[in-house]
C-alpha cells in the first residue's frame, strides 16, 4: 500500500532529482542511453531547435534494456534522429558505456578523436536522472558548461509509462542515495541536499522503498551534515 505519505516524499525526491536548467545553444548534445527512447527525441528537438549542431549518443545495453534494444542503446537512439530527419553526418555513436561514468568518459574520448572542440554540453538523461548526470559530468568533464535536460514529464505519466508506481519510488530512492555516497567514492561532485529531501528519502527506505538501494551501503550510517541544506 502506498500511502499519501509515500507520495507525497516521492514528489519531494522528483522534484530535486531534475535541475530546472533551462536549454540552451551549446557544442554538443550528449543523449545518455537508457530504457527510454525519449531521450532521443528530446536530443531531436533540440537539434531542430538550433540548440546544438552534433548529437552524440551513448550507451550499451543492460538487463533492462536488451530485449528491448538488442543492438544498443546509443544505436537505437541513432536509428530514432534518422527516422526524424537528422542527418547521420550530425550524430556520433558511443556503444560501450555500462553507466553514467562511462557515458561521460566514453563520449568525451569519441568527441576528442574527432576533433570537436568543445565547451559546452547540452546533457540529456531520463527525468530523475538529470542531477545524477549533471553531479556525475561536472567530476569528470570540470572544464565545459554543462546544462542538463530531459523530456517534459510529470510524475504520474512517467508511473503509467513505466507501469509498476513501487518500482518508480524505488528507483527514485536509489537515484538520491546515489547522489549522497557516491560523492566519496569520487564518482561525482557533491551537491547541497535540501533537509526535506533527505527526511523523505529516509522516511520512503523505512517504508521498504529499497530495491534500487546499492546494497555494500545500504546500512551505512550516512553523515549527511555536509549535503543537508
Amino acid at each position: 500500500m502506498i500511502s499519501t505519505q509515500d507520495w507525497a516524499d516521492t514528489r519531494r525526491l522528483w522534484d530535486y532529482h531534475q535541475m530546472g536548467h533551462v536549454p540552451q545553444p551549446c557544442s554538443v548534445a550528449i543523449g545518455l542511453g537508457s530504457h527510454d527512447l525519449g531521450v532521443a527525441d528530446t536530443a531531436v528537438d533540440l537539434y531542430e531547435r538550433g540548440m546544438v549542431p552534433l548529437l552524440v549518443f551513448t550507451g550499451a545495453t543492460s538487463p533492462t534494456t536488451r530485449d528491448r534494444m538488442p543492438r544498443g542503446e546509443a544505436v537505437h537512439y541513432r536509428e530514432r534522429a534518422l527516422e526524424r530527419g537528422v542527418p547521420s553526418s550530425a550524430i556520433l555513436v558511443e556503444p560501450r558505456a555500462r553507466n553514467t561514468g562511462e557515458n561521460i568518459r566514453f563520449s568525451r574520448e569519441l568527441l576528442e578523436d574527432a576533433g570537436v572542440d568543445v565547451t559546452s554540453v547540452l546533457l540529456i538523461s531520463k527525468f530523475h536522472e538529470e542531477r545524477r548526470a549533471y553531479a556525475t559530468a561536472r567530476k569528470l568533464w570540470p572544464e565545459v558548461e554543462i546544462v542538463s535536460a530531459s523530456s517534459p514529464m510529470t510524475l504520474n505519466k512517467y508511473v503509467d509509462f513505466i507501469g509498476d508506481a513501487r518500482l518508480v519510488i524505488d528507483m527514485l530512492a536509489g537515484a538520491l542515495q546515489r547522489l549522497l555516497v557516491y560523492p566519496e567514492q569520487g564518482f561525482m561532485i557533491s551537491q547541497q541536499v535540501p533537509s526535506g529531501v533527505i527526511d523523505a528519502y529516509e522516511r520512503l527506505c523505512r517504508r521498504g522503498f529499497t530495491s534500487r538501494l546499492l546494497r555494500d551501503v545500504q546500512g551505512h550510517n550516512l553523515d549527511l551534515s555536509q549535503t543537508r541544506g
